[in-house]
Formats: C-alpha cells, structure tokens, sequence
C-alpha cells in the first residue's frame, strides 16, 4: 500500500478537490476525533497539535487524491500514521518510544472506535426522528445546555417526577432503537 503521504496515482493532478465544500465539511468534522487519535500514539498534547498541524498541511496538499464517498477520516488517519512515524525519526532521542507495531494497533483501533461512534450516532439520529414530537421535543429541551430536568419540568407546567419518568421511557426507547439498528446493519 502506498504511504499516504507519497503522491497517488488516482489524482488528476490538481490540487483542488472535486467538492471543496464537501471537504472542508469532512475535514472540519475530523479535526478533534483526529486531534485524539493523534494523542493516543503520541501521549504528549503538545506533540500531538503540532502533528495535527502537520497532517492538517499535508491533507490540505493531497484534498485532490481523497476519493469521495470512502472514510475520510481512515484516510487523514492513514497521513496522521505517517506524520507520527516521521516525527519519531526526528525526535529519537525522547525516552519514551512505541514501536511501529504498536502504533499500527492503535491506530487502526481508534478507526473502528470512531466508525463505531458515527454508526451509534446515525443510528440515534435515525431513531430520534421516529419518536413522536412531543417526545423529540422534550429529549431536545432537557439536552440543552445548561437546563435541568427541573426547569424543563417548570417550562411545560408539570411535575419534575413526570418528567423523569417521561425521559426515562423515552431513553429506553431509543436504546431499543438504536440496538436494533446496529443489530441489523
């Protein structure tokens, strides 16, 4: 497999991706998830911003090579690999060091953590928009930030045990949901 900081064939030469809104979107998006798996090799948040810094430039040159529709983030984690790779080369002499094993391990674990995170996501997603209104409604207003069961409970004029009742049977639905969901897929 070609490393993905090297040049790929699959590029029309242009630096420009196909759509630049869509990638930036996606790269916006990947930035934290990225940022901690970035961490997660590396173990200093020192060295892992400047390596994002790093991937980030080196993304940025290769937008053009990324192939709409596959996982972008396994493809910027694939550069953030090689980056954290060459930054060992370069800064040996620290005392703590990972083998390239190690760091091949982590990183295609923390891949499947966040494709496993984006598939529960959509999958609460999915399942929130099938809940009946009222229901959507009030998940929405308890989530806020910042707001209590207890104001939300003064907001709609009803007993704060009613609302607690009433967001606990709405969880256990959408538990049941979202299990059922990825149980499918």
């Amino acid at each position: 497999m070609p490393s993905p900081a090297a040049p790929s064939g699959g590029a029309s030469g242009s630096s420009v991706p196909q759509d630049p809104a869509a990638f930036v979107q996606l790269f916006t998006k990947a930035q934290r998830p990225l940022y901690l798996f970035l961490l997660g090799l590396t173990g200093r948040p020192q060295d892992a911003e400047e390596l994002l810094q790093n991937t980030n430039l080196v993304i940025w040159s290769k937008s053009a090579s990324f192939d709409p529709g596959t996982n972008f983030f396994a493809w910027a984690c694939q550069i953030a690999r090689y980056e954290v790779l060459q930054h060992r080369q370069r800064y040996h002499r620290d005392r703590l060091k990972f083998s390239e094993e190690f760091i091949d391990v982590v990183a295609q674990e923390s891949i499947q953590q966040n494709d496993d995170l984006e598939h529960r996501r959509q999958a609460l997603e999915a399942c929130l928009q099938k809940l009946p209104s009222k229901d959507r409604e009030l998940i929405s207003r308890r989530y806020q930030p910042g707001i209590s069961g207890k104001e939300v409970a003064a907001g709609l004029g009803r007993p704060q045990n009613a609302v607690y009742q009433s967001l606990g049977r709405i969880r256990r639905v959408l538990l049941e949901c979202i299990q059922r969901r990825i149980a499918e897929s």
